[in-house]
């Protein structure tokens, strides 16, 4: 009975309903967008970190990030091994660079060095190659999403990195970066000269730890014997690159602040929507009053209403929004829908259109029963 009210209610305005299904749908689409490309962006700054093997990270004091750290001396890499418990100690060279394209022109790219060997950190989602290419003499790895703005068509392409010659002999796929320079991997040596680097130095040390070792114990530890470095666990790492991608730089705020204001849109137009609804049938809740009913069955009918407009607004919403995601995967900065993302949106449009009806409820929460025998 309370569902059957609801539904005859809303629908004895139709135009009414569009209008709040649309308001949902919008509010719903901008939050999906927005939450999704914090989750997209988010993706592309911790990629690396999470591929990468290892327990710690030694990085130069004041490293903000995985692109922009200084060389280390070298030293710090003997220093580490003498440390008990410690395995491997896993050089990398990550440096921004300038990539000349074949044709002219020039672009900016972030290249990784290192050797798959090693297992530190290799290309992974190879779609043509292999990453073992990356050793030959010039060959590098590069991701199929920027092919137009490195000026090649695939494996075999040739380009130049500072003026030396190298050769695409992987390739990629779905490896972005939030700083929109393209990823270029090869081996650690190439990456040395490529970039001047000498050979015993390099932008960070992967450790890691022999079994059963207390890896928090170890970190202490490396950061004891070592001067003028951080020693940092992976998730340390990840905090810190996130910190400074997504807040330091404002993308992040910027972003979560657009969803909020699309919750708090679609609020509005649906609290609207619903109070404007309840006051066209006042009359009728109070001849309910007048039979005996409760007020919080009115309350029940007011929330029905209100979840039966979220569920429709949303399926409509979340139809849009995967068109867009669907839209987005080719782009530099992909949308993320994860089913933890959706099941999470879904939720946050019941709350909102709840949220919505407290107007209307309370407005029939001061219903004079009575108002039925001046009609």
């Amino acid at each position: 009975m309370i569902l059957t009210l609801a539904v005859r209610n809303l629908l004895h305005d139709r135009i009414r309903l569009a209008v709040t299904l649309i308001g949902i749908m919008f509010a719903v689409v901008l939050v999906t967008v927005q939450l999704g490309l914090y989750l997209g962006a988010r993706q592309m700054i911790v990629g690396m970190i999470e591929h990468a093997k290892g327990d710690l990270w030694i990085t130069a004091y004041g490293a903000s990030s995985f692109e922009q750290a200084p060389l280390m001396s070298g030293r710090e890499r003997y220093s580490a091994l003498s440390v008990p418990g410690v395995s491997t100690v896993t050089p990398l060279i990550v440096s921004f660079a300038e990539w000349r394209k074949p044709d002219s022109g020039t672009t900016n790219v972030v290249v990784v060095g290192a050797d798959p060997q090693d297992g530190g950190l290799s290309p992974w989602n190879v779609i043509e190659g292999g990453r073992d290419g990356i050793i030959t003499p010039d060959g590098v790895a590069a991701d199929k999403s920027y092919l137009g703005s490195l000026g090649i068509g695939g494996t075999g392409s040739a380009a130049e990195i500072e003026s030396s010659r190298v050769r695409v002999t992987a390739m990629t796929d779905g490896i972005r970066s939030f700083t929109t320079s393209p990823y270029i991997f090869t081996s650690l040596n190439k990456a040395r000269n490529l970039l001047n680097v000498p050979s015993d130095q390099a932008t960070f040390y992967l450790v890691s730890a022999n079994p059963g070792v207390d890896i928090e114990g170890l970190r202490q530890e490396l950061s004891s014997r070592l001067s003028n470095v951080s020693v940092l666990t992976k998730a340390q790492f990840l905090k810190r690159n996130l910190d400074y991608w997504l807040f330091g730089t404002g993308a992040g705020v910027a972003l979560l602040g657009g969803a909020a204001l699309g919750l708090i849109v679609g609020t509005v137009i649906v609290a609207q929507t619903l109070y404007s609804s309840t006051k066209d049938h006042m009359n009728e809740f109070a001849t309910l009053r007048a039979l005996g009913s409760s007020s919080a069955y009115l309350h029940k009918v007011i929330l029905a209403q209100a979840a039966f407009s979220a569920i429709l607004g949303y399926a409509l919403g979340m139809a849009v929004a995967i068109v867009v995601v669907l839209g987005s995967g080719k782009t530099a900065l992909p949308i993320a829908l994860t089913p933890a993302l959706a099941g999470a949106l879904f939720g946050l449009t019941v709350a909102m259109c709840a949220i919505s009806a407290l107007s209307s409820i309370v407005k029939v929460t001061k219903l004079d029963p009575a108002m039925v025998f001046t009609r």
